[in-house]
């Protein structure tokens, strides 16, 4: 396997990674995941990235369920927030309230004490942009996330995070993950 290092970081991923949005605690059961996962960490893939968001907390409690007795230093354990997760008001955006309150919620699903990439889902133009860099530099000068990194934003916005967040002396987003994989490379 192939590593690179993510971003303006040290941290290294492999240059594939194991995704969870249409699989993990949704098609397949715990059994397929445990396969699944198994064979992904046999191969070198040290990458697994999931979603609060997908099947509503589902897919992180069974990737927790396929590494109980696995290494944790061995894994980059990637999670996101942004989209509803309930009918609350506030369950949903990227408020410092709900991004507190999600990566609570996602760690206890995963059934680890830090995440080592948390990353914005969707931009949101509901919030102040500050008040969500603000809140992952918290995140990450409380030890609950290692770096973090945004989904699906324009370069404008993530360009606007980086400067916002060199300018007050937080830690500033290392990645983008914009929809690209095997099946779908529009981006190319």
């Amino acid at each position: 396997m192939l590593y690179r290092t993510l971003g303006d970081s040290g941290l290294r991923v492999s240059t594939v990674s194991l995704g969870s949005w249409l699989t993990i605690g949704n098609v397949v059961g715990q059994d397929a995941t445990d396969a699944l996962v198994g064979r992904a960490l046999d191969l070198g893939i040290n990458l697994l990235d999931t979603a609060d968001v997908y099947n509503r907390g589902e897919g992180e409690r069974a990737l927790a369920g396929a590494l109980r007795g696995r290494r944790r230093q061995n894994l980059v354990l990637a999670s996101k927030c942004y989209f509803p997760m309930s009918d609350d008001v506030n369950d949903r955006g990227l408020s410092r309230k709900h991004i507190h309150e999600s990566v609570d919620q996602s760690l206890a699903r995963l059934g680890t004490d830090y995440l080592d990439l948390y990353q914005c889902h969707r931009p949101d133009p509901d919030v102040p942009l500050r008040e969500t860099v603000m809140a992952m530099d918290d995140l990450i000068r409380r030890g609950k996330v290692l770096y973090w990194g945004v989904s699906e934003w324009p370069a404008d916005r993530i360009v606007e995070a980086v400067q916002l967040a060199r300018a007050n002396g937080w830690h500033a987003p290392i990645s983008n993950q914009p929809k690209y994989n095997l099946f779908d490379r529009g981006i190319e």
